[in-house]
């Protein structure tokens, strides 16, 4: 029983030398029935002992080298240990004590499982970090009109040496940074849509025209991401401006338009029926630009129609004004006529009938000097009424007296 109780490297050196000595023993008796030279049998032992030698120190070399192994498992997993510690940004990992103690393998086995939860701690850290990147790329390159150069399989954690929670939180408040640009964008985006949408409604064009020909994204029908760029944006803002330019001009030239038909009908005293078809184009004389938003209300063909009502009767007050013209004119000529005056001259005339047919001469200021000239015309005959008197008895007294001469001398 007292065996059992012998340590094992003791009871392995014991029976080595058991062994040993019976063995040694055995030599001994072969040697002296084969009456070996004691010079050979001492050589013979030597060799023995040197053999005995070589592999206890091939065995020794043996375990200094799996020490050594074992030491430099240990120092990697404790440096790769800390260097995770370190890039993770924790102190400590719960549960494992700062000091190691117990032999090497104890020491190993001690760190290997700590060593494998700061991996995994790692991996998972890194999942974290690189969908974040996948998202700040995604979204930058959205902001920067590049959406479609994105490759998310080949997105890397740009620092694997920092892999703290404040790292996670630098690239989660960067993510949120460009999720409230990308957003405030998108609503510029469809703050400028949505006004070229109305003012195109306004002057009466096509909105998905115009907007697909700054992007087509901004009008695609599948529903893909709009192109939220600062060179869209300028784009966006300039085309509104070009819009809301358009619409000013438009509204003064109807503005116009509205004052000459008005000035038109009261002249030309139109009927209520010709100046219902137009009302619309007077009631915007009230508004201003701003105000105007009912869809075709500045439509080209309104402008159109417009323009080609004015000329209408452009052309139709030119034919009444010559018509009027001419009467003043045979009135004037007329008066002239009865008081004796200088009658003006019929090239004249001719000449301002020309003027009136081209659209060269002022109707208004025609007839007031048309006007004036008759009243001048009928002064001057009132003044020269009594003269006028006078010569015509003369005339007539001189009409008598011819003809009682002519009587007599019958």
């Amino acid at each position: 029983m007292a065996s059992f109780q012998t340590p094992i490297g003791t009871r392995s050196s014991t029976m080595l030398e058991t062994s040993c000595g019976y063995l040694l023993q055995e030599l001994q008796m072969i040697w002296d029935e084969v009456g070996e030279d004691q010079f050979d049998r001492e050589k013979v032992l030597l060799d023995l002992e040197q053999e005995c030698l070589e592999v206890y120190r091939r065995k020794v070399d043996d375990a200094n080298v799996s020490r050594a192994r074992l030491h430099q498992e240990l120092a990697e997993a404790e440096a790769e240990f800390t260097h995770l510690l370190l890039s993770l940004g924790e102190r400590s990992l719960p549960g494992r004590p700062e000091k190691m103690a117990g032999t090497l393998k104890e020491q190993l086995d001690s760190v290997t499982p700590a060593l494998r939860e700061m991996r995994l701690r790692k991996e998972e850290r890194m999942k974290q970090l690189s969908a974040i990147q996948v998202q700040i790329q995604k979204i930058s390159a959205e902001i920067e009109g590049k959406a479609e150069n994105v490759d998310s399989s080949r997105v890397v954690v740009e620092n694997k040496t920092d892999l703290s929670m404040t790292k996670l939180e630098e690239y989660q408040n960067e993510l949120q940074r460009l999720h409230s640009e990308k957003n405030e964008r998108l609503q510029r985006v469809e703050k400028y849509i949505d006004t070229v949408h109305k003012l195109s409604a306004t002057l009466g064009m096509d909105a998905s025209t115009i907007i697909t020909k700054i992007h087509p994204s901004l009008d695609d029908p599948f529903g893909r991401s709009k192109n939220i760029s600062d060179s869209i944006l300028e784009k966006l803002k300039g085309t509104v401006e070009s819009l809301k330019e358009e619409k000013q001009q438009r509204l003064e030239k109807l503005h116009n338009l509205g004052k000459t038909l008005t000035n038109l009908w009261e002249l030309m005293d139109s009927p209520y029926s010709d100046r219902r078809l137009f009302s619309h184009v007077i009631r915007l004389l009230s508004f201003s630009s701003p105000e105007i938003s009912d869809p075709g209300s500045l439509a080209l063909y309104i402008i159109e129609q417009a323009e080609a009502e004015v000329k209408r009767l452009d052309q139709l007050k030119a034919s009444k004004m010559k018509e009027l013209f001419i009467k003043k004119q045979m009135e004037l000529e007329d008066i002239c006529n009865k008081s004796h005056m200088v009658i003006p001259s019929r090239s004249g005339m001719e000449k301002i009938i020309n003027l009136i047919h081209s659209g060269e001469i002022d109707h208004a200021n025609l007839l007031t000097s048309m006007d004036e000239q008759i009243s001048r015309a009928k002064e001057e005959a009132s003044s020269r009424k009594t003269i006028m008197e006078k010569v015509e008895k003369w005339m007539l007294t001189c009409d008598e007296e011819r003809w009682l001469e002519e009587y007599n001398m019958n």
